[in-house]
């Protein structure tokens, strides 16, 4: 599980909007965290491609990076999976948990497409263009330019339109593709969407992967490729990290906890009010644990293990605290990481402590992938929703109001931002189930 996570680890870094190494250096923590907190012997939490992307919209992320550097943007993240594990654990004790499910399908199958459509639109940039930052500089200077502009003007908070504006003109101009990315883009994410079709039965899911990355990093290598890559893996000093006991030394490197609180979030993307961003905080913890909770009723009608839903809460929040304290954005449960878990044999929330680990100690390896080409890791990223993105098959199943309400959420979240998106479905659920009566029967 851990080797076949790795270029998850650093492509989903990347939609987050910052260095994919960061991705390795982090994911640690907080998985061994949510291995003493969760009572599933195989779910398994980490940053997905629906966190990575709700924390980049919610934050303004690129903006953000622009204006005031990716230093900054860490801590800014930081203090955001904090605050996102606090709201967990507190909605954990008021007991939402057991409101999770009463979320309507029509909401849920929206929100799900819109959040990918964002999983994509991050993922183009490097993936047809040799530096991601040349799209969106076509971008900023076509009449697409324009139309995001009006569209941020006249809905504040309208994060999700320029990734949509991305999408639109990539497709649209074939002729400024860059033909060594798009290639490798295309070769890794059609390998990996049809592996399961050639690969032994006996490979764990993921290994189609790592053939992809590790393919495209020895074409890197050999072919001196000049696109984007991972480029230097940092490692903490000698003398660095967590001493227990003075005997054990665990290489990860704490942020200043107590400097993140005073991170200006507020201030900076929530329009000054506290009472914003922890509204927003409640709405992405409570968009999470919907996650969890679709992984543990598998688990559960598949395998009959049984799971608690303010358990499974606590350690969402327990490991978006861990998140917080070592640089990492928000993590929720992983469906990927959690059926390879269960494939492998694991029997107890070991599996997360060890895989925790493995990645913690090994990183003095990781510079291995630094020449890996990030169109390799778009293409990762890419084979998770694509198929989802072009059929909505859940979308497409809805009929009536709750095909509205679906479309609806879709649409909203994918021009504004995942929470706004969120909130507006289900308020538009409940306005039109009051809106639309039942028709009554005549009587003879």
């Amino acid at each position: 599980m851990a080797a076949t996570s790795v270029p998850q680890l650093i492509a989903y870094a990347e939609t987050v909007g910052y260095a994919g190494y960061r991705g390795l250096t982090t994911a640690g923590a907080p998985l061994f965290a949510w291995g003493l907190a969760t009572g599933s012997p195989w779910m398994n939490s980490g940053v997905t491609s629906l966190t990575a992307v709700m924390a980049k919209t919610d934050l303004g992320g690129e903006a953000y990076v622009a204006q005031y550097g990716e230093k900054e943007y860490v801590d800014l993240v930081s203090a955001y999976s904090l605050y996102i594990g606090v709201a967990s654990i507190v909605m954990a004790v008021v007991g939402f948990g057991k409101l999770a499910g009463k979320v309507p399908s029509s909401v849920k199958a929206g929100f799900k497409w819109g959040c990918e459509l964002g999983v994509l639109s991050s993922a183009l940039p490097n993936g047809l263009y040799a530096f991601g930052s040349s799209l969106k500089a076509a971008v900023a200077t076509s009449a697409l330019g324009d139309v995001v502009t009006a569209v941020k003007t006249a809905i504040p908070g309208s994060n999700g339109i320029s990734g949509v504006a991305n999408i639109v003109y990539a497709i649209s101009h074939p002729q400024s593709w860059d033909l060594v990315a798009a290639a490798l883009f295309v070769a890794c994410a059609s390998f990996i969407l049809t592996a399961k079709n050639f690969l032994p039965k006996w490979m764990p899911p993921g290994s189609e992967v790592v053939i992809a990355t590790a393919a495209a990093t020895a074409f890197s290598v050999y072919s001196a490729y000049e696109g984007g890559v991972v480029g230097e893996i940092p490692t903490l000093d000698s003398d660095a990290g967590i001493s227990l006991f003075g005997v054990i030394k665990i290489p990860v490197e704490l942020m200043d906890v107590k400097a993140l609180l005073n991170v200006p979030i507020a201030e900076r993307c929530f329009d000054g009010s506290m009472v914003k961003l922890f509204i927003t905080a409640a709405i992405f913890s409570g968009v999470n644990f919907l996650s969890i909770v679709g992984i543990a009723s598998g688990f559960e009608s598949d395998n009959d293990v049984p799971w608690s839903a303010p358990r499974e809460l606590i350690a969402q929040g327990v490991s978006n605290l861990a998140a917080g304290a070592v640089g990492s954005a928000p993590v929720s449960g992983s469906m990927s990481r959690s059926l390879v878990s269960r494939m492998t044999g694991a029997s107890s929330q070991m599996g997360c402590i060890v895989t925790a680990l493995l990645w913690i100690y090994m990183m003095p390896y990781m510079s291995v992938m630094s020449p890996t080409p990030k169109a390799a890791l778009s293409a990762v990223i890419v084979s998770a929703v694509a198929k989802n993105v072009i059929m909505p098959k859940k979308i497409m199943a809805l009929k009536g109001t709750d095909f509205v309400v679906g479309v609806a959420t879709a649409a909203t979240t994918a021009i504004t931002s995942p929470t706004i998106g969120f909130g507006v479905g289900c308020i538009f659920y409940v306005a039109i189930s009051f809106v639309v009566v039942a028709p009554k029967k005549k009587t003879a």
